[in-house]
């Protein structure tokens, strides 16, 4: 198994954070965020990992390296200035990432090792009848609206559901549901997901553990106070 971390964004609601730190180096409890998932994804097996980069990506190459030191192989995917999206980033990453199912994880959330084990024990999706697995969390304050329902180990529009979630920016994904992506091009995730709604093809969980947007500066210093009040009270 593979995994992709994205890291390519640019930060904005990060800034001043972010104006001379790719955001996945900002650091919270003694640690740079990129490198909980990497620990998680090297305890859980994976042994290659992807990270597409633009803002500053040069800064996440030479702080990681090879990968090495984290028991990890890493290979990068460099994007053009101002970056290609999420689904254009993986489009651009695909033939690093091959032709079987990947993991998926936003370089910007911040998440106990636990996903792992959950994303683990779903079904691989097959390209055809599922082209992902998705894990979804209760709404944060920031997201009260949600993004999707959950049915029956479906994911379903928002709008058709009793209740909504937000998606935590993990999952496990096929590569063809980016196969029709052309390369080097912008696109969203969005459209793609929505459209695997529509036809069946998207599955999902509820991840119950403690999952965070790190989106902001406020919640950033939120995770590195709580984190060292844990480490502390250890």
């Amino acid at each position: 198994m593979k995994a992709m971390i994205l890291a390519a964004g640019r930060g904005e609601r990060m800034r001043p954070l972010t104006d001379a730190t790719p955001k996945p180096l900002l650091t919270a409890g003694g640690q740079r965020l990129i490198e909980y998932h990497l620990a998680t994804l090297r305890a859980a097996g994976v042994q290659q990992v992807i990270i597409n980069h633009a803002w500053l990506g040069k800064q996440i190459e030479t702080a990681l390296g090879d990968g090495s030191r984290y028991g990890l192989r890493i290979h990068y995917s460099p994007e053009p200035h101002g970056a290609l999206e999420t689904a254009g980033g993986i489009r651009h990453a695909l033939p690093l990432l091959g032709s079987d199912p990947f993991w998926l994880v936003n370089g910007d959330v911040y998440c106990p090792p636990d996903w792992a084990a959950q994303l683990a024990r779903a079904p691989l999706p097959d390209g055809a009848h599922t082209l992902a697995h998705i894990l979804l969390a209760a709404n944060p304050p920031h997201h009260p609206q949600g993004d999707f329902g959950l049915t029956e180990g479906r994911a379903t529009l928002r709008e058709d559901a009793p209740r909504a979630y937000t998606y935590t920016g993990i999952g496990c994904y096929h590569p063809a549901l980016f196969a029709d992506l052309p390369d080097n091009a912008p696109a969203p995730l969005a459209p793609l997901l929505f459209t695997a709604i529509r036809q069946n093809q998207l599955a999902a969980s509820l991840y119950t553990g403690d999952w965070r947007d790190i989106g902001t500066p406020a919640r950033l210093a939120a995770l590195d106070e709580d984190l060292r009040t844990r480490s502390a009270a250890r």
